[in-house]
């Protein structure tokens, strides 16, 4: 005999999603926030994201949340679950589990606040993560940025940033951006040319600066780094 199930018996919860989506401005790794419009946390900046609906996928939730309070729509460029989040206190309205998205792509356009965001903007993610954020984004954000570079380090996700044709040096800037420190440009050089399948040279140079003409690359077909690039 089947055991009797009562859905009331247990205790609600909801279910969310939150995006982390990070791109390049000014040289400078940048994030979208939005400004909370409703309570909880009204006024205070967020992650954009919302509750998941009865009747869709997690990627679809995350897609229409980040339409709907940025107007930013089909991300290029790599978008991956980060993690879940489902400390009992996270949000004050009940019982939330949030899963969250990473989404790092050049060329994102200006955000337009939208639903129930009151603003939505870059922000650099240094002053982002200063900022006292609403629920626990601080975290999310900070794994999200971590994620990001640990990113760079094994795939050649940092060359989706540079034009067809790129320097070394406007690689190297991308890297810089991203992992928030500068990096020896001839150890950088040395690292990045000796990768297998990173970089095609073209064969073609331009000239930067009063040194001499600088080799052009374009990206390889390699998808995973090896030997991959330190930090340290």
């Amino acid at each position: 005999m089947a055991t009797r199930y009562d859905p009331a018996d247990y205790p609600p919860f909801a279910v969310t999603v939150d995006l982390v989506v990070l791109t390049l401005r000014d040289d400078a790794l940048h994030v979208l926030l939005v400004e909370r419009g409703a309570d909880p946390w009204r006024g205070r900046w967020a992650l954009p994201g919302g509750f998941v609906q009865p009747d869709e996928g997690l990627d679809d939730a995350a897609a229409r949340e980040l339409a709907e309070e940025t107007g930013v729509r089909d991300v290029p460029g790599h978008l991956e679950q980060l993690a879940s989040y489902g400390d009992p206190d996270r949000d004050p309205r009940m019982r939330v589990v949030s899963v969250a998205y990473l989404a790092l792509a050049p060329g994102l356009p200006e955000p337009r606040a939208g639903s129930d965001a009151a603003g939505a903007a870059w922000v650099r993610v240094d002053d982002a993560l200063a900022r006292p954020l609403a629920f626990d984004h601080a975290r999310v954000l900070a794994d999200g940025v971590e994620r990001a570079r640990a990113k760079l380090e094994y795939s050649p996700l940092a060359a989706a940033f540079c034009a067809d044709e790129f320097t070394v040096a406007e690689l190297r800037r991308v890297y810089e951006a991203v992992w928030g420190r500068p990096l020896d440009p001839r150890n950088f050089h040395r690292k990045v040319t000796g990768v297998p399948g990173l970089l095609v040279d073209t064969g073609r140079t331009r000239a930067e600066g009063r040194g001499r003409p600088a080799a052009l690359y374009r990206r390889g077909d390699v998808t995973t780094l090896h030997p991959p690039l330190s930090r340290d």
